[in-house]
């Protein structure tokens, strides 16, 4: 007869409290066990399992080793729902707080910056511009601290937001969560792909004033500057010292159009702050701009980000969104208010449209837009490449031949049609709401209140309760009108201009 070493977990409530070893008969066919809870007496449970049939109780190792059903997500409370979590093909676990605190800041300081002025100060006004920034970045801190912490729910690290959300709830809000999430980072990468070919185009008429080079072209070169990038830097944690240069980019266009705009500003004539267009428009445009206020901030893919990060890895990650949230918005806070400060309502969805200076600093500021939306898509398409590497099993060397191979055409395939979308509809302003609206909503703040709510619930109290279902509710509504209100400027926008428009 043998004999193995089974281990079964004691919890209270999600965290792992101790383990028990018990000796198991590999031809027994029945197993018992009695878990009861050291912190509330009353969740002790009674579990049979049939070992010859290979059941084994969640969590459990045999030997030391997880077993298939331990490796794989809780399934929320219908055991039916179980999902098969599976293992990445991507480095994790090897990043400082600090290394990640700066991806978090690359992606607040990306040139989205450069837009803020006039997608969210032209329509909110001072007031409502300012106080809505400052609340934004309260309560996405807020929001965001709330999926951190659920990191480790459950004893297990869940290294993909869709993971964590199939973890308690089930395969159906797996499947949701991970189509959010894609629309989400599609809709952000078809965003820094206009960014970069609006730079591009930018630098461009300061030489030479023509149609030669518009901005569909301007955007497929882009596209194909993302591709090479892509091809190149195999995974998220191997951009290390790319974030370097990326920090270095960000200070030259965002320091840039900082001193320009304050130049122009106390050079110009009183500026007109009132916010444009009728009482409809206002209203779909205030809307429009709160979605805008909360895609400034939110990623959408947190847990992959805290993947990467070292143990402990709550606590690391609650340092970097410390960072994050406040030394890491500092020069979007500058920009964004000079800039409106400067030109007033008349501001241009991309600031280096509006400054005058020398042509040579224009140049490098928008050079340096350029290549810092180059680097910025890579950490919010990283999600897709991890989910096609470890799809199709791409392991080992970068330089491999197949491995190679497999970014040219998979990476670049999927990035050819972020490009097709990107010139098709090159309305910058309109992608923010959108994508704020449709998915950065659901994502950063219904679903993590939620899955809080869901995960402590034995440790909250009636008042915390409420506060969360308020938070759902609330931001609920919030989704359903901004994503009404950005489909309604898309549609305006497409009948102003055109496909492929030169804008």
């Amino acid at each position: 007869m043998v004999y193995i070493k089974l281990s079964l977990p004691q919890y209270s409530d999600e965290i792992l409290t101790s383990t028990t070893p018990f000796l198991c008969s590999t031809d027994s066919l029945e197993f018992h066990h009695f878990n009861h809870n050291t912190n509330n007496c009353n969740n002790s449970n009674f579990g049979y399992y049939n070992i010859a049939a290979g059941e084994m109780p969640p969590y459990a190792t045999v030997d030391g080793v997880p077993t298939p059903k331990s490796a794989a997500g809780g399934g929320g409370d219908d055991p039916n729902t179980v999902v098969d979590i599976p293992e990445t093909a991507h480095q994790i676990s090897s990043d400082s707080w600090f290394q990640v605190g700066f991806v978090l800041t690359t992606g607040i300081n990306s040139a989205y910056v450069l837009g803020y002025s006039g997608t969210v100060m032209v329509p909110l006004g001072w007031i409502g511009g300012v106080v809505g920034l400052i609340a934004a970045t309260a309560i996405s801190l807020y929001a965001n601290s709330l999926v951190a912490k659920l990191h480790e729910f459950g004893g297990r690290r869940h290294i993909r937001y869709r993971d964590l959300a199939g973890f308690i709830y089930g395969r159906k809000a797996y499947s949701l969560t991970w189509a959010l999430q894609y629309v989400n980072l599609f809709m952000i990468n078809t965003g820094y792909i206009i960014l970069a070919g609006s730079a591009l185009k930018a630098a461009y008429v300061l030489y030479r004033d023509d149609d030669v080079l518009n901005l569909p072209y301007c955007i497929a070169i882009a596209g194909l500057v993302c591709v090479m990038f892509a091809i190149g830097i195999p995974h998220l944690s191997a951009l290390r010292i790319w974030l370097g240069v990326s920090t270095l980019l960000s200070i030259f266009y965002i320091v840039i159009a900082v001193a320009l705009s304050a130049r122009d500003g106390v050079q110009a004539p009183p500026r007109d702050y009132n916010i444009p267009g009728d009482n409809t428009s206002k209203i779909f445009t205030t809307i429009g701009a709160a979605a805008n206020l909360v895609f400034a901030y939110n990623t959408g893919m947190l847990p992959e980000i805290q993947a990467t990060v070292r143990k402990p890895v709550v606590e690391n990650m609650m340092k970097a969104l410390y960072f994050q949230f406040t030394v890491g918005v500092v020069p979007m806070y500058a920009v964004t208010f000079i800039g409106y400060w400067a030109y007033g309502s008349s501001t241009s969805t991309y600031l280096l449209s509006s400054v005058t200076g020398p042509v040579w600093v224009k140049t490098l500021a928008n050079v340096s837009a350029f290549l810092h939306s180059v680097i910025a898509l890579h950490i919010f398409a990283s999600p897709m490449y991890e989910y096609l590497d470890t799809r199709f099993g791409i392991k080992g060397s970068a330089l491999a031949p197949r491995n190679l191979g497999f970014r040219v055409v998979v990476r670049g395939g999927y990035l050819a049609f972020n490009t097709f979308v990107a010139a098709l509809l090159p309305f910058l302003g309109d992608f923010m709401s959108l994508t704020g609206a449709i998915s950065t909503f659901p994502l950063t703040f219904i679903l993590a209140n939620h899955m809080y709510l869901r995960a402590k619930r034995n440790k909250l109290s009636s008042g915390q309760k409420l506060w969360h279902w308020l938070n759902v509710c609330f931001f609920g509504l919030m989704s359903v009108a901004a994503a009404i209100a950005a489909l309604r400027l898309i549609s305006v926008d497409s009948k102003t201009y055109h496909l492929f428009a030169d804008l």
